[in-house]
């Protein structure tokens, strides 16, 4: 069963871009924002001392199971 919160479209092609930034993180302050901080709050993603966020291992693990491959 499928109990894991829905992601919107928006939600899943920010997670993309965090895979394919690898360490050096999606700056804040871009039009994604708002899903940047959403998958934060989820456990996907974590604002870094610099300002930028990073991909957690749950991230990836979710964009495995969501969105393909990520290596």
């Amino acid at each position: 069963m499928w109990d894991e919160p829905y992601l919107e479209t928006c939600c899943r092609s920010t997670l993309h871009r965090l895979l394919l930034c690898e360490d050096a993180g999606r700056p804040s302050g871009l039009r994604d924002q708002p899903c940047l901080e959403r998958l934060e709050r989820m456990g996907l993603c974590a604002l870094r001392s610099d300002g930028r966020f990073a991909i957690t291992d749950a991230g990836l693990g979710r964009h495995r199971q969501e969105i393909g491959p990520t290596d």
